[in-house]
């Protein structure tokens, strides 16, 4: 792995790259060595601000090939592609770049080999949809706002001027959450539809109820993990501001559907550390 070479590309938009291996570790608690199983990206903070991290074991660092596949600087986007090595070779690509006011990092499913198609890999086949139904160019497709929706984060807010909720639906400043990540707080949000889901810490994404009574039944003390009973991948629709600590405050007038981008559709989802 030619690390100068790849931080390089990472400096040229503005970034800063660190590898770092993670060697074994001894865990008191049941006195074992503790090796860490695969390479994970994330994004860090020190004392000159933050900076984008790839974790590698030592057992892989022989036997992983990073590369950028493409860079825009002046866009502040790159597509860096990992390769596993060995009997599981496998090719996983993430979108580094900035957006408002961070820098992050996406999972891109698919096999984009530019910024344009793993921008394109992560947009939802309802809001491809959207951009030609309203016909929407190519400049602007991108957008965090066009004629066919507005975007904060992971998140897209396609307009459904026509949609009417009963009043006594309507949940108010409620998180929007993917995972473990931080919430974005919408002011007004109506859910309909999905599966019930157990949730906790250790299951942010949820368990089904099958799953759940599993858990339970093998580990009695798994009932105290603080559970909730939440609605997984239900019809989501927002209306008035939609707050988030790393992005700028959007307002929608009128009722808009929520879907989320495809980051989560992709294996490589498993190698990113840093959930916004």
């Amino acid at each position: 792995m030619n690390a100068n070479h790849i931080e390089s590309k990472f400096a040229a938009m503005g970034a800063r790259l660190k590898v770092r291996e993670i060697a074994s570790r001894w865990r008191q608690g049941d006195r074992s060595w503790v090796s860490p199983r695969d390479f994970a990206v994330d994004i860090q903070r020190d004392g000159h601000g933050e900076f984008f991290e790839l974790r590698v074991p030592t057992h892989l660092s022989e036997s992983l090939d990073v590369a950028v596949m493409q860079a825009e600087p002046k866009q502040r986007h790159l597509l860096l592609a990992v390769r596993t090595e060995g009997t599981d070779a496998k090719l996983d690509r993430f979108l580094c770049g900035h957006d408002e006011r961070e820098w992050f990092v996406a999972a891109v499913p698919g096999g984009a080999s530019s910024v344009r198609q793993a921008m394109d890999a992560l947009q939802p086949q309802d809001v491809r949809a959207a951009l030609t139904r309203n016909h929407v160019s190519s400049r602007k497709r991108y957008a965090r706002k066009n004629r066919a929706f507005r975007r904060q984060g992971e998140w897209f807010f396609v307009p459904e001027p026509s949609f009417v909720v009963d009043e006594k639906l309507i949940l108010r400043n409620e998180p929007l959450r993917r995972g473990a990540g931080k919430p974005h707080l919408v002011e007004e949000l109506h859910r309909s539809g999905g599966e019930t889901v157990h949730v906790c810490r250790r299951h942010p994404n949820g368990v089904m109820p099958d799953e759940y009574r599993s858990i339970l039944h093998r580990n009695p003390d798994a009932a105290r993990w603080g559970w909730q009973v939440m609605r997984r991948n239900p019809g989501v629709y927002a209306r008035g501001t939609v707050r988030h600590s790393d992005h700028a405050t959007i307002t929608l007038p009128f009722w808009h559907r929520v879907i989320m981008n495809t980051e989560t559709q992709s294996r490589t989802m498993a190698h990113v550390a840093f959930l916004d």
